[in-house]
């Protein structure tokens, strides 16, 4: 596991998009045939990304024409149109500025009348694509990925999650800061489907994730922190910033900070 240590959100940002349109253009520079299969969140923590990915491809620097995304999970019973479904999210942030096929984005369907065929056919489709080539993902405060909450499985597929309190408190900014609005139930890719990607990169910034970071790089495998399954992952990237770093021993900042010195973007 490798963590990028940036000095703060924007470097962190501008980090993780160099190095998605990195692995893009050079697998469409090899494999133009074949799409580049891409995992994506939710969520406030991949915004800047998204930011300087609509700005790249509209100056021309990388094309999402090739690009087959899957998003990470959708709240049970909020339809596209609900300004607040992931969906709409999604579209809204990213995808209404960008180049992809509407027919190559994939998002769980939270209104299916068959959750759990729903969940099994996403698998299935992931599976036809030959897998996940880079899944970007976040960290929730207690180190869950996706809306896999503590003790989830490690090895788990895409299934219904029911969502913790905590899970519902910390979402509820985007409902009018009511956690009763916040919906108690979600489709989620599970922790195995995300590990199964040929690479993974996580992004953890501010103090408030300082503990999921020193869990998941200083902790060990740890069913109680899911984040932790990137310790079994041979390419997987957390890109961080110094206020993450806040509860890692010193040894283990410098560290990461020493080894992967030309990663990091001054100024």
């Amino acid at each position: 596991m490798k963590v990028i240590i940036q000095k703060d959100y924007e470097n962190m940002c501008e980090w993780a998009a160099k190095h998605i349109m990195d692995a893009i253009n050079d697998h469409n520079a090899k494999n133009p045939e074949k799409p580049f299969v891409l995992g994506l969140p939710t969520g406030s923590s991949p915004l800047g990304v998204y930011r300087r990915l609509i700005e790249a491809n509209k100056a021309g620097k990388v094309s999402f024409k090739n690009v087959v995304t899957f998003n990470m999970d959708e709240y049970v019973g909020l339809p596209h149109e609900h300004h607040e479904s992931y969906w709409a999210f999604m579209h809204d942030n990213f995808f209404d500025h960008i180049d992809i096929p509407e027919c190559n984005v994939n998002i769980l369907n939270g209104m299916a009348e068959d959750l759990e065929a729903e969940c099994a056919a996403y698998e299935a489709k992931i599976a036809h694509y030959g897998g996940i080539d880079l899944f970007l993902g976040g960290s929730g405060v207690d180190g869950h990925i996706a809306f896999n909450e503590p003790f989830t499985s490690l090895t788990s597929r895409t299934g219904v999650r029911d969502l913790t309190e905590d899970t519902k408190i910390a979402n509820s900014r985007f409902f009018n800061n009511d956690p009763e609005l916040v919906p108690s139930k979600a489709l989620s890719v599970g922790v195995g489907t995300v590990t199964d990607s040929r690479e993974v990169l996580l992004l953890i910034s501010g103090h408030n994730k300082a503990r999921a970071l020193k869990e998941c790089v200083e902790g060990g495998l740890n069913q109680m922190w899911t984040i932790s399954a990137l310790n079994m992952h041979n390419n997987a990237y957390i890109a961080c910033d110094e206020l993450a770093c806040g509860e890692l021993r010193v040894d283990t900042y410098k560290y990461f900070l020493d080894i992967y010195k030309s990663e990091r973007i001054e100024g």
